[in-house]
């Protein structure tokens, strides 16, 4: 039998189906796994974290769900090595889990994604993730090329990466920053940067690099129908741009 993928869904998840339509499409074995049967999770080989605003984003986003009796198989699976791959509202889960950047106890968080800045809005716009380790660092990445880009849609009002200074350094001495924003061609600068995410970081990757945490959704430029100008002549129902992440994932899970 081969690996199987769990796409948890919290109370307010919303990206589940197009998050699963994806990773079958990317060859992944992937199911939903609804709240009411959590104790199910363990059964799975890895798990991605789809958006939403679990639990109406109470107190902050992803607090409440990061004490979910769900999270408590995500958590014992990636302590055992298993693949954690967590989008948006899922990244924001995981730091409130301490996941990643994993720099303290579990569910005592070091960082967190919180309110945009300057402004504290709501951010939805085209962005792009650039590799910002040596693939090697981060398995769920391992498939891509150092500096490879990832087109993404940043859709979200608490996205800023947060931290003390002291932990700030630690996560760049750690090399905890797996993914910056960058513009298309490639260069980075604070003007890529949707949200001011301390260190221009768009993606955090654990002490282990089985656990990775990105905010924006690639997934929304994932099908050749949502980029036409970068998909002319080509089959629109067909995965591209963003699935480059999906590939490279259930690659690391089937592989």
């Amino acid at each position: 039998m081969g690996a199987r993928i769990g796409v948890p869904i919290f109370p307010g998840t919303n990206s589940e189906d197009e998050t699963v339509q994806l990773l079958r499409a990317c060859g992944g074995d992937a199911e939903l796994v609804h709240w009411s049967r959590a104790r199910t999770l363990s059964d799975y080989d890895a798990y991605v974290l789809s958006g939403g605003f679990a639990y109406e984003d109470r107190i902050r986003a992803g607090a409440i769900a990061a004490h979910d009796r769900m999270m408590d198989f995500v958590i014992e699976g990636a302590q055992r090595g298993k693949l954690v791959f967590a989008i948006c509202n899922g990244a924001q889960i995981v730091l409130e889990a301490g996941l990643v950047p994993g720099t303290g106890p579990i569910r005592r968080p070091t960082a967190a994604f919180t309110r945009n800045a300057p402004a504290p809005h709501f951010v939805n716009r085209h962005v792009y993730l650039k590799l910002a380790v040596e693939p090697s660092r981060c398995a769920i990445a391992a498939a891509l090329k150092t500096d490879d880009l990832v087109p993404a849609w940043s859709a979200h009002g608490e996205g800023r990466l947060a931290a003390s200074p002291e932990h700030l350094e630690e996560i760049v001495a750690g090399g905890h920053v797996a993914f910056v924003y960058a513009h298309r061609d490639g260069t980075v600068d604070a003007a890529a940067v949707p949200n001011g995410s301390a260190l221009g970081c768009a993606g955090l990757v654990n002490r282990e690099g089985n656990v990775l945490a990105i905010m924006p959704h690639p997934e929304r430029d994932a099908w050749n129908f949502n980029h036409l100008d970068r998909a002319e002549g080509k089959d629109p129902l067909a995965p591209s741009g963003g699935a480059v992440l999906f590939r490279s994932f259930v690659a690391a899970v089937t592989g």
